[in-house]
């Protein structure tokens, strides 16, 4: 169910609150650009500054906008394995396919809490579950043995996998021989290779700017047309780094700006890039061919 490019979609605001407008002209893009699902208030769409009324409106307003044209993977993760479930559980009644569950961050658990909170998950909600695994940003990292024990529960599918560590998907792969298990790069710049070892996409933040060309790259990957994969990579490569080089998902607001879909607005402790950012992004932008 999931493959290619799935944009971790920016939240946009106007003024403070959602763009409603915005939010759903960016998801009509992602459809008709290719893309493979979409994923509502993950971190690239603010989660942690989003009340939690209005990612429960982003979930299901993504969800509505959708009408089932793609999977919607709504972004599902808490610290607290409570507030977790609770997130999982609106997820599954407000029609997403699948729910995104970060591992805990802030509280550090060991591989035994970590295993503990992905089986309450799953137990108390029946809903697929993918995990998010991003130890740059949460400080906890599920281990690969720990991958495989979680991945052979039911409605544990799959795993996003932002630690740049693409050996692990041959790890999580030999473990899980028979399981219908996905893997998901969560990390632009390695995504390619992470594709190549056997992954089937990934949950991007350059396809919020480029949905038909990250798209396409997938495509190419799936069909075994390595060189037109890598042409577009070449491409796009200084892109992925810049969307980076001040905090996400500031420099992908600003290039969604620049192309006039919605405000560059952002949610501190997130500000807006800096000038000299800014000229890393649009010189990254027209070495793409997007402006």
């Amino acid at each position: 169910m999931f493959h290619g490019s799935i944009p971790a979609l920016v939240t946009p605001f106007k003024n403070g609150e959602v763009d409603r407008k915005a939010y759903a002209d960016l998801i009509e893009r992602q459809i008709e650009g290719g893309s493979g699902a979409l994923v509502p208030c993950g971190t690239t769409g603010e989660s942690a500054t989003l009340s939690h009324a209005e990612h429960r409106e982003a979930v299901s307003f993504c969800v509505e906008v959708a009408a089932g044209r793609v999977p919607v993977i709504a972004g599902a993760g808490s610290n607290s394995t409570r507030e977790a479930i609770g997130l999982v559980q609106h997820a599954k009644d407000t029609g997403a396919d699948a729910a995104l569950c970060v591992c805990p961050y802030y509280n550090r658990p060991d591989q035994i809490g970590l295993e503990a909170h992905f089986r309450a998950i799953a137990d108390a909600v029946s809903l697929p579950i993918i995990m998010y695994n991003v130890p740059a940003r949460t400080v906890s990292d599920v281990q690969p043995d720990t991958v495989i024990r979680l991945g052979k529960l039911p409605n544990i599918v799959g795993i996003k996998d932002a630690t740049g560590d693409l050996a692990r998907v041959s790890l999580h792969a030999a473990g899980l021989q028979g399981e219908q298990f996905v893997q998901i790069s969560g990390d632009d710049p390695s995504a390619l290779g992470y594709c190549a070892m056997g992954g089937k996409g990934c949950i991007s933040v350059t396809a919020n700017i480029a949905p038909e060309q990250m798209a396409k790259m997938h495509k190419a990957v799936q069909e075994g047309d390595l060189a037109t994969a890598q042409e577009i990579e070449r491409k796009f490569i200084a892109l992925h780094k810049a969307l980076f080089v001040t905090p996400s998902p500031g420099p992908a607001k600003y290039a969604l700006a620049k192309l006039g879909l919605c405000s560059g607005e952002v949610r501190l402790p997130i500000v807006a890039p800096h000038d000299a950012a800014c000229e890393k992004i649009d010189a990254a932008m027209e070495i793409a061919g997007l402006i």
